[in-house]
C-alpha cells in the first residue's frame, strides 16, 4: 500500500514537471515573435552592408555616414545612423567668408530671418545672369565706380565680428531655404540716400518689407 502511494506521488510529480516545461516553451515562443526575428535579421544585414558589401541609402536617396551606435535592451535592438547634411550651395572658403561678413554688416541688428533674407539676395544675384557668378563677385561689384553694398564702401564690412545667428542664417540659405520671393535688391529706406531710394521705386518691383529693409526685384 505504501509503495503504491509513493509510485502515485512520483507519477503526479512527473506529470506536473511536464506541464511546467510545456508552459515555459509556450512563453518562450511568445517572447520571441517573428517581428523581433526580422528586426535582428535586418540589423545583421545592415551591419554586413556597412562592413563593405553595400552602403545602405535612406529613403530619399541620401547616404548615412555609418552606424554611430547600437543599443541593446532585452529583445529590442536599435541602430542609430548619422545622416549627412546636404547643401544646395557649395562655396569656396573665400566666398563663405564674404557671405558671412556681408550678412553681418548689412543685417547685424536684424533677426535671423532678416539675416537669411540678405543671404538670399546675394545668392539670388549669384544665380542671375545680370550679376557675377560668385559671392565675392556679387559683393564687391561696382556700378559706375560705386559699390553695390554700402558696407563695402564705408568699410564696416571689414570690421564686423560674425555672430552665431549670422552663421545659422547663412547655413539655412546654403541648405536652400529661400524666403526672399526672388528678391535681387534691398534697401534701408531710413538710412539710404533719397535719390537712390527713388531709383528703387521707379525701376524695380516692390516685394515686401522685413525689419529695416525693403526688398525688390
Amino acid at each position: 500500500m505504501y509503495k503504491k502511494a509513493v509510485g502515485l506521488l512520483m507519477l503526479l510529480s512527473f506529470l506536473l514537471m511536464a506541464c511546467v516545461v510545456c508552459v515555459r516553451e509556450v512563453d518562450a515562443v511568445r517572447l520571441y515573435p517573428e517581428p523581433v526575428q526580422n528586426l535582428k535579421l535586418g540589423l545583421w544585414e545592415l551591419e554586413e552592408a556597412w562592413a563593405g558589401r553595400a552602403r545602405p541609402c535612406l529613403e530619399d536617396g541620401r547616404k548615412g555616414l555609418g552606424i554611430a551606435d547600437v543599443a541593446v535592451s532585452g529583445q529590442r535592438t536599435v541602430a542609430f545612423l548619422v545622416v549627412e547634411q546636404h547643401y544646395l550651395y557649395e562655396l569656396s572658403d573665400t566666398d563663405l567668408e564674404v557671405l558671412l561678413r556681408i550678412v553681418e554688416a548689412e543685417a547685424g541688428n536684424e533677426d535671423e530671418d532678416g539675416k537669411l533674407l540678405v543671404a538670399n539676395v546675394v545668392l539670388n544675384r549669384m544665380n542671375s545672369e545680370l550679376f557675377p557668378d560668385s559671392v565675392a563677385g556679387v559683393v564687391f561689384q561696382k556700378e559706375k565706380g560705386v559699390s553695390q553694398f554700402s558696407p563695402v564702401s564705408n568699410g564696416s564690412y571689414y570690421r564686423v565680428e560674425v555672430s552665431e545667428d549670422t552663421v545659422k542664417a547663412v547655413e539655412r540659405a546654403l541648405m536652400g531655404e529661400d524666403i526672399s520671393q526672388g528678391a535681387l535688391y534691398f534697401v534701408a529706406r531710413k538710412y539710404a540716400d533719397s535719390s537712390k531710394v527713388k531709383w528703387f521705386d521707379r525701376n524695380l518691383t516692390y516685394l515686401f518689407a522685413h525689419g529695416g529693409h525693403e526688398f525688390f526685384k
